[in-house]
């Protein structure tokens, strides 16, 4: 690819006129074949942050500091698989429609709430979504664009934290989101042993025996709706095994914060880890969770990235939607 460098411009230019193309070879995989990393302008002129369209949402992307190329296109249908999963929500919270006179007279439906008060929130049949390794936010973006109620956006970097606020404020979603910096797996484990503990001391309550001494954990929220697409665990085939027991933390953490009924949207880009062993990992980390999972949808890479036959390392996305429940219920 690299002494093939200037017929691959030319053969941009030539089919789509852009304005500018810049190069992000900075991965370090290119000093294993003798290549420096390198990064710039290869034709024209290139804004740090261009201005994209996804799915109807407007997406701000830095193709200077942000992760690879800036944006990652080869989730764009799979996004799209939210829509069914954001709304119908309102009823596990009491809410239900009742007939009203409209402002003409007209018959009509307005949501109330079980103390019979209406409820004015427009977004109150949405869920409750938690996305994990946010990158630019566009999962939030298309959870919000599809009716959720209220989004926690959370990535271990700041710079990614910042671009999916400007993302979320560019398209008018700000009420909705609170934005999170911090490690997903510590994250996740905290929710986690929050919950339990919760759960520990109501079962406590009940007896009699409860040392009211101690605070409640500020943490043991529980969400609709969790989302994990990592980045890539596994590398190489050495580190196939390392990157089965973090597929299996984040995801058995993870299912564990989901209401029941709920849904885990979850995937992995390594290509090393293969679909049959990405869902035997998952299987296994429903096992010790105690729950039980319904696949609704399983994919790969969107369009824009066409898998040859005889290149098996375009096979390399998995996504899945599980339904969630508890063993037993």
């Amino acid at each position: 690819m690299d002494v093939r460098r200037e017929a691959i411009v030319s053969g941009l230019v030539d089919v789509f006129a852009p304005l500018g193309i810049y190069e992000r070879s900075d991965v370090p995989v290119r000093e294993l074949e003798g290549l420096p990393q390198r990064t710039g302008v290869l034709y024209g002129e290139c804004p740090r942050h261009v201005r994209i369209e996804e799915n109807g949402l407007q997406l701000e992307v830095d193709i200077e500091q942000g992760q690879k190329t800036g944006y990652f296109f080869d989730q764009r249908e799979n996004r799209a698989l939210l829509k069914p999963l954001m709304t119908g929500w309102g009823r596990r919270s009491g809410i239900e429609l009742r007939a009203v006179a409209g402002p003409d007279g007209s018959a009509a439906t307005a949501p109330f709430n079980a103390s019979g008060k209406e409820v004015t929130f427009p977004y109150w049949d949405g869920a409750t979504v938690l996305e994990c390794f946010s990158h630019t936010g566009s999962f939030t973006l298309h959870a919000c664009k599809y009716g959720a109620k209220k989004v926690t956006c959370l990535d271990i970097s700041e710079h990614a934290i910042e671009s999916a606020r400007r993302n979320v404020e560019l398209n008018g979603f700000t009420d909705r989101v609170e934005f999170v910096v911090a490690d997903a797996f510590d994250y996740l484990r905290k929710q986690v042993h929050g919950l339990e503990e919760r759960r520990r001391r109501a079962a406590a309550g009940s007896s009699g025996k409860i040392d009211t001494s101690q605070p409640l954990p500020a943490e043991g929220r529980t969400w609709d709706v969790v989302i994990l697409d990592p980045p890539a665990f596994a590398k190489n085939r050495r580190a196939v095994e390392g990157a089965c027991r973090g597929y299996k933390d984040i995801n058995l953490h993870g299912m564990k914060l989901v209401n029941e009924g709920g849904f885990l949207v979850t995937a992995s880009c390594s290509y090393h880890v293969r679909p049959d062993l990405f869902l035997e990992t998952i299987q296994d980390a429903a096992a010790d969770a105690g729950k039980q999972l319904r696949l609704v949808e399983f994919r790969g890479a969107g369009k824009d990235h066409p898998q040859l036959l005889g290149v098996e390392e375009g096979n390399y996305l998995k996504f899945a939607v599980f339904e969630v429940r508890s063993r037993g219920v």
